[in-house]
């Protein structure tokens, strides 16, 4: 409740700004069902209510994270917003808003199993052991190129909710995803079947971003600046605890045995100096 009321309290904000207003069509990329949007929906409030404006948020649908690149490149790109982690190619071809909006936790992975294998992990406590079973991923994700760069076999579903059904039916092994969604995913009918391993913890440095279409300068800046505010009014703080502290807790992370991976993506610019901006479990 306290949670919807912070939410509510944003939007009250956004409708009370004295701005004539600003249309954001963002691409929905996991469906109706991305465990990520709750959280998205009050940060894309926040730095508008920072600025001053008033933004209409309009769902531009069935499209993955590629098929939204490529829209939102065009000229005549109707998309102007999607979220996800970053990598050099990303940020080479989008306006990128540099504040990671999850503190880093996108980079933190636990994995989901076949509820019939519970004891999969129990003796898995480093890298070669790992790589002796097969992940899940979407197929234009990041995470399969910073898996495939670990030397871990890696299957690939451009769908994201057919990755459930996949690993229902055993064609891999694991589903790393990250601490902030894998609570909300466990709640779905995409999980029945399904577990939460109680053993592994995954973790490679990376960021969660906004992601803005080149013809949107003025969106990006918008952003950029309205989040900015909120991390120096500790607003920012505020919203992500209120979205992450309860299920961190549940997860119980810190007696998980800890798999570190490179991130060969991760771009240079990424702000790792500003401690500020990232959780430190």
């Amino acid at each position: 409740m306290a949670k919807l009321l912070r939410i509510g309290m944003l939007c009250l904000c956004c409708l009370c700004a004295r701005a004539e207003g600003v249309s954001i069509t963002y691409a929905l990329v996991s469906g109706d069902n991305d465990p990520h949007w709750p959280y998205i929906q009050a940060l894309l409030q926040l730095a508008c209510s920072e600025m001053g404006q008033r933004c209409a948020l309009l769902a531009a649908r069935d499209m993955n994270q590629g098929r939204a690149m490529e829209q939102m490149q065009r000229p005549d790109s109707r998309v102007d917003l999607f979220w996800g982690m970053t990598s050099r190619e990303r940020e080479r071809k989008l306006l990128t808003v540099r504040i990671p909006l999850d503190k880093g936790l996108i980079g933190w992975r636990v994995p989901l199993i076949n509820a019939d294998r519970p004891q999969l992990f129990k003796s898995v406590k480093t890298l070669p052991q790992l790589a002796a079973f097969r992940a899940g991923q979407g197929q234009d994700w990041p995470d399969t190129q910073i898996l495939q760069h670990a030397g871990l076999p890696v299957l690939t579903s451009p769908d994201y909710p057919n990755l459930f059904s996949m690993l229902r039916q055993h064609r891999y092994d694991y589903f790393p995803r990250s601490v902030i969604e894998v609570q909300q995913e466990l709640e779905s009918p995409n999980s029945k079947g399904l577990m939460l391993d109680p053993y592994l913890l995954l973790h490679y440095p990376t960021a969660f971003y906004f992601f803005v279409s080149p013809q949107r300068p003025e969106l990006a800046r918008m952003l950029q600046q309205g989040l900015e505010k909120g991390v120096r009014d500790g607003s920012f703080e505020q919203l992500f605890k209120a979205f992450n502290s309860d299920h961190l807790r549940e997860l119980k992370l810190s007696g998980r045995a800890i798999i570190e991976l490179p991130n060969p993506l991760l771009p240079e610019a990424t702000p790792l100096a500003r401690r500020e901006l990232w959780f430190h479990p």
